[in-house]
């Protein structure tokens, strides 16, 4: 953390622009506060990061003290944080009426190099139970499989499901494979007993809705 400038400080950032001007990476160090001698805060949150994006909520002790540098009391501030995130700002009962309504809780993937392809397991009151990334892809594709993206859905109970991606590369126009994995999806959640809401390709600024255009 020394080596970079005070004024790009993840601390000194939040304080001076406000925690929405910060990375979840730079989020996490703040709350991770430093390092170790082998390990910068800035790495060890990138790890933590990883992690947090494909438990979800479900995100464990166990899933976050394996990492040099991290050790129980860390483990316990930053899932002490997402859960008081998570009552206030994700409450129970909080439902998806319209696809927009999961933009909120997807957005900050938005500015991720790479394609990271999402899952919200829905329940059968509408509610979100867990959002989870599936797979991590290229700048321009994200490879995922239908039981990578139901399995955790099974575990959840769901009912239903709504998936989306993030295109680095700036366009919201689904290509031939999001409409091919989206035709995927579908029947395999026909199969499971578990029905495909949406599928959600967004940028930071916008979003296309393969229910909304009809392509669903």
């Amino acid at each position: 953390m020394n080596d970079i400038p005070e004024q790009d400080r993840p601390r000194e950032k939040l304080l001076r622009n406000g925690a929405a001007a910060l990375s979840d990476q730079e989020l996490l160090a703040v709350l991770l506060g430093k390092g170790t001698p082998a390990v910068d805060v800035m790495t060890l949150a990138g790890e933590v990061r990883k992690v947090i994006d494909e438990k979800g909520l479900a995100v464990r002790p166990e899933d976050l003290t394996g990492f040099e540098g991290m050790g129980e009391a860390k483990a316990a501030l930053i899932l002490a944080a997402i859960e008081f995130a998570r009552r206030r700002i994700k409450p129970e009962g909080v439902k998806i009426e319209t696809p927009a309504d999961l933009l909120p809780h997807v957005r900050h993937y938005a500015d991720r190099r790479q394609e990271h392809f999402l899952c919200a397991s829905i329940n059968g009151a509408n509610e979100i139970l867990n959002i989870r990334v599936v797979s991590i892809g290229l700048i321009d594709r994200s490879p995922v499989h239908p039981r990578e993206v139901f399995a955790d859905a099974l575990a959840d109970r769901a009912s239903a499901v709504i998936v989306a991606h993030n295109h680095p590369s700036g366009g919201l126009e689904p290509s031939l494979a999001d409409v091919e994995i989206t035709g995927q999806l579908k029947a395999a959640g026909n199969v499971v007993g578990i029905a495909l809401l949406d599928h959600i390709i967004f940028n930071r600024s916008g979003y296309f809705s393969f229910l909304e255009s009809g392509k669903l």
